[in-house]
Parts: structure tokens; C-alpha cells; sequence
């Protein structure tokens, strides 16, 4: 049985609130779209992960599943029943035997839910993830409330919906061009029996701003903290300019090697590479390779945040300290921690940066060079 995830990420998200559509907002340091691709992908029961997009939000779509292995992406409708019908048609051509159906909008699947769904699916046609009504329900008209309205029969329904998957492709192709909220009712009205399976709380669906504050409290909550450590050592040499936090300070000497030498983003670099276990800045950009010759550093710097990001991490914090018996620090110290907070995209207070001698002792001491020690603290969301 070969099984099918298909991602419907085609909507404008505009309730939500933000720039850009809501499955590619952030949350928890991961695009929205992303957490789902990225539990399909690795789930050992789904063969193939396609996603249906906005052809007009492909850059945003290419930048948010960077890295996964994911079928081309499909070209959506105007309505999510038309994004579903053209996702369909275009698993047509290798029709998998099962499809999973899932919102976008939903990022907190578990691996548990998706495993439920596709069990069942090896003995009925169509199958949704569904919870309980625990509230009271009311019926009202404007500001008045009027009677009760019975809740034992009633759930309310989640994604991923599985189905047969030429039994919903011919729903669709049969069905309206409108009027259906999810592909359940599609596959009622179309006369498959449907049955349910349990959801869970957790897989909430993010539509308007206040859903986004509190996802990202509750995984702020359920976070994992990891710090890095980095530490580096340039020499003092005469003809060169001392760099030092990003900031050029006037000096008759500066810092020898092959950037330019920045010893406290060097640090820093190596520090942000170690939350994520991923080697240290010669791995990445090798003194023998002539691209680095002279390069800023700041490019290091970047390049470790963005593989943090996409291990689903986010920097909260820094502290650096220098080690340096000459040039002064002190008067530079301002210009350098604003620097590092706008390199870092953090506010100066979550920028610590202190520098101190050696008191005339070793190479330090004498003026020969100057070290940099470098802790950096990063957050990342507990896989669902």
C-alpha cells in the first residue's frame, strides 16, 4: 500500500494577521508549513510528501522546505476544495493507494494521530481525526441566548483526513464546485462511509493572531535549551585592520588570518555551530579555500543562524568576553554590543559583552594577540 501525504498550503492566511500568509509566518523558529512537511517526511508510514501552493508564494514556499525531500509542488485554486482537487489530479499520474489530506494551518500533528489515521485506512475507505464537544452549546440570535442544542452526537473534526484514494479523487471530481468545509463532507456527500478515529487537543488549527501569541507561549513552555561554546586566538601583526565584534577600531596593528580575522565573531560563530552540534567555522569555510580571503565575518555569523534556523532553533541569547591587553576596549564596547544585536537580530540586553587583561601575563599580556570566549544560548521546540 503506497500512502500519500498532500499538504494543502494554498490559502492567504489574511486573518492571521502578519506580512506574509500564515503557513509561512514563524512559530517556534519553523515556518508553520514546515513542522507538518517535516513529521510527513519522516513518518514511516507515508511514502511521498506534496505540498499545494499559491503559485505566487513559491519563493516563500521553496524557502520554507529547503531540504526535504518533497515531490514538486502543486499549483492550488481559489478554494481550498479547488487546491485539494488539483493536489489530487496531480498525484493522478502515480496514484498512491491511500492519500492523508492535512491543513497547513495545523503544524502540531503527531506522529501518533498520523499513524491512527493510516491504520484505519487499511480497513475503510475514508477516515477522520475527531474530538469530543465538552462545552455546552447554545443556540443564539444576535445578543440573546436561546435553547440547548445537543452535543452527544456532535465532534469536532481535525486533519489529516485519509481516504481511498481513487474513491476521493472521484468524490471531488463529482462534488460542486463549493459549499464543502473539509474533504470528509466531500466523501459523505459522495455516499463513502466515513468513520472517526481520535484526534488530539494539541493539533490546533492557527487562524487568527491570538492562536499564533498562544502556540508560541505554549511551545516557549515545552522548549529544550542548548548552548554552544566557542573560543578563537588571532595574532597582532602590523598592515592589518583590527576588527573586532563587526566594528573597525582605529590601532596600529591588527588581527592576522584569512577573513578578516574577526576573533570575537569567530567565537561566536563556533559558539552558534555548537548548539546544533555542527562542527566549528574551519568545517564550514576553510582557511586553504581563496572565497574567505579578506571576507567579513559577519557572513560566518549568518550562515551558523541560518542552519540554526532550519534545525528549528532560535538564538535567545549571548555572552562574550574579550581577552586583550591593548587597544582598549571600553570605548568601543557600545558600538560593538549594538553591532552584535542588530548582526543577531536580538535586543542589547541579550547581548552581554565584557572584556578583560591578563594582567601583563603570556601572549596576551605582552601585546602579541587577542582571544574571545563566546557562549550562545538557542531554543528549540519540542518535536510533536
Amino acid at each position: 500500500m503506497r500512502r500519500v501525504a498532500l499538504v494543502v498550503a494554498a490559502g492567504s492566511g489574511i486573518r492571521a494577521g502578519g506580512e506574509i500568509p500564515k503557513q509561512y509566518r514563524r512559530v517556534g523558529g519553523r515556518p508553520v508549513l514546515r513542522w507538518a512537511l517535516e513529521l510527513f517526511c519522516r513518518h514511516p508510514m507515508i511514502d511521498a510528501v506534496a505540498t499545494v501552493i499559491a503559485a505566487e508564494h513559491a519563493p516563500l514556499y521553496a524557502e520554507a522546505s529547503r531540504g526535504l525531500p518533497l515531490l514538486p509542488p502543486i499549483a492550488g485554486g481559489p478554494t481550498r476544495q479547488a487546491s485539494v482537487r488539483a493536489g489530487l489530479e496531480a498525484l493522478a499520474a502515480d496514484a498512491p493507494d491511500l492519500v492523508l489530506i492535512h491543513d497547513a494551518a495545523r503544524p502540531f500533528l503527531s506522529s501518533a494521530l498520523v499513524s491512527r489515521v493510516a491504520a484505519a485506512l487499511e480497513q475503510h475507505p475514508a477516515v477522520l481525526p475527531a474530538l469530543p464537544v465538552v462545552d455546552s452549546l447554545r443556540r443564539t440570535r444576535g445578543e440573546r441566548v436561546l435553547e440547548d442544542v445537543d452535543r452527544a452526537d456532535l465532534v469536532r473534526i481535525q486533519t489529516p483526513q485519509g481516504f481511498a484514494f481513487g474513491a476521493i479523487l472521484d468524490a471531488h471530481r463529482r462534488a460542486p464546485p463549493a459549499g464543502f468545509t473539509d474533504d470528509g463532507a466531500v466523501a459523505a456527500w459522495a455516499g463513502l462511509p466515513v468513520i472517526q478515529v481520535p484526534g488530539e487537543e494539541d493539533n490546533v488549527k492557527l487562524t487568527l493572531p491570538e492562536d499564533f501569541e498562544a502556540a508560541e507561549r505554549r511551545l516557549i513552555a515545552a522548549a529544550v535549551r542548548r548552548t554552544g561554546q566557542g573560543i578563537d586566538v588571532h595574532r597582532l601583526v602590523p598592515g592589518r585592520r583590527l576588527v573586532l565584534g563587526g566594528v573597525e577600531i582605529p590601532f596600529e596593528l591588527g588581527l592576522e588570518g584569512h577573513s578578516d580575522a574577526d576573533v570575537v565573531l569567530h567565537a561566536l560563530t563556533d559558539a552558534i555551530l555548537g548548539t546544533i552540534g555542527a562542527g566549528d567555522i574551519g568545517s564550514h569555510f576553510p582557511p586553504s579555500d581563496p572565497r574567505w580571503r579578506d571576507a567579513e565575518s559577519s557572513r560566518f555569523v549568518r550562515h551558523a543562524l541560518s542552519l540554526l534556523a532550519a534545525a528549528g532553533g532560535v538564538l535567545e541569547h549571548v555572552d562574550l568576553t574579550l581577552l586583550a591587553e591593548r587597544p582598549r576596549i571600553a570605548p568601543h564596547r557600545a558600538a560593538m554590543r549594538a553591532r552584535l544585536a542588530q548582526l543577531l537580530e536580538l535586543g542589547e540586553e541579550a547581548v552581554s559583552l565584557k572584556a578583560t587583561t591578563t594582567e601583563g601575563l603570556g601572549f596576551i599580556g605582552r601585546g602579541e594577540g587577542i582571544a574571545a570566549w563566546a557562549l550562545a544560548t538557542a531554543r528549540f521546540a519540542r518535536s510533536p
